[in-house]
């Protein structure tokens, strides 16, 4: 990676920056230049400043400079008036210089980068006119499908061009790779209710308030807090479910690519710890719940001294899953 896409990647993700930085080489670049051209549309997507309608236009705009149908000045000047001091919006407003990277990658990586991320990028365009609820959980899988789902498939990819034994392992990888996504976002969905909730969307699915009485307007009142933790623990619940698929798609993986797999468990594991702060934790509706530093190096630490081992992954999960693993029965 170059200086500057290394500045740029840890201004928008440290997380995602530590985990990149353990591939190797030419592997390294291209996931670090997937996952910014991905935070240009993410950028997109979020932006507080920039209505619905410009969003989904912006979006395709972005999915045709992806396609080679528009230049990539006809982005960047579209978004010229965002502060470009925020580290989302300077990735955005220098999308042509992460795209030039892209070029200069071997072609066989080029390819599935654009691919993967236009289509993640329609998907969300698409998302944005929908509107912003989600009926139940099939939607809330489509969603989490075109934002994170399509993000396993692109860096199985990757891996897959990198390694021949890899590439063996493709057909069996990919399923699970959609899983992992899913499960990384579910967590991510949990996070983000409260920030989520102000910016006017609430990815929470309507069937799973309705089950317990609640609406999207009493979602987050402090009168009905027991209720909103029954739904809470649900989304727990769920992201357990896809989370279990994680953890075969990362054991699947050679054990001798240890590097990649660290770039795998960091996340997974970071994503696991943060569940366990989630359950029965009012915070996540009144503010945020996230692991601290000191659990984060602990995670590290342990996963790059012992996460070679399958069986050892295995007990590790189990151990940190468990508290949680069945929290629908539990209230707080």
């Amino acid at each position: 990676m170059t200086k500057q896409s290394s500045q740029m990647l840890r201004g928008v993700s440290r997380t995602f920056a530590l985990s990149i930085e353990q591939l190797p080489g030419v592997l390294r670049e291209a996931t670090a230049n997937a996952y910014l051209l991905l935070r240009v549309s993410d950028c997109l997507e979020d932006h507080d400043n920039i209505s619905a309608n410009r969003k989904s236009y912006l979006l395709r705009l972005w999915a045709d400079v992806l396609a080679e149908k528009e230049p990539v000045a006809r982005l960047t000047d579209s978004i010229i008036d965002l502060d470009g001091s925020d580290p989302e919006v300077h990735v955005a407003q220098n999308a042509g210089v992460i795209l030039d990277w892209v070029r200069n990658l071997p072609a066989g990586l080029q390819e599935p980068i654009l691919t993967r991320v236009r289509r993640s990028t329609l998907g969300m365009a698409r998302w944005q006119d929908h509107g912003p609820y989600v009926e139940d959980e099939a939607a809330l899988d489509d969603y989490m499908h075109e934002v994170a789902g399509r993000v396993g498939y692109l860096v199985t990819d990757l891996f897959a061009w990198y390694s021949p034994r890899i590439r063996e392992r493709r057909e069996a990888l990919m399923p699970l790779a959609r899983q992992c996504g899913l499960a990384l976002q579910m967590v991510n969905v949990i996070r983000g209710i409260p920030k989520d909730y102000e910016r006017g969307w609430v990815f929470v699915p309507q069937t799973f308030m309705q089950e317990v009485g609640l609406t999207r307007a009493t979602l987050l009142d402090s009168n009905a807090l027991e209720k909103s933790l029954l739904v809470i623990n649900r989304l727990v619940s769920k992201a357990v479910r896809h989370l279990d698929y994680g953890l075969d798609y990362i054991t699947l993986f050679p054990r001798r690519f240890h590097g990649i797999r660290l770039s795998l468990m960091w996340p997974f594991f970071f994503a696991v710890a943060t569940l366990d702060k989630s359950w029965g934790n009012a915070n996540v509706l009144l503010s945020e719940a996230k692991i601290g530093r000191d659990q984060v190096k602990h995670i590290i630490l342990q996963t790059k001294a012992f996460g070679w081992s399958n069986r050892w992954l295995a007990n590790y999960y189990g151990g940190l899953i468990r508290p949680f693993s069945n929290p629908i029965s539990h209230v707080v």
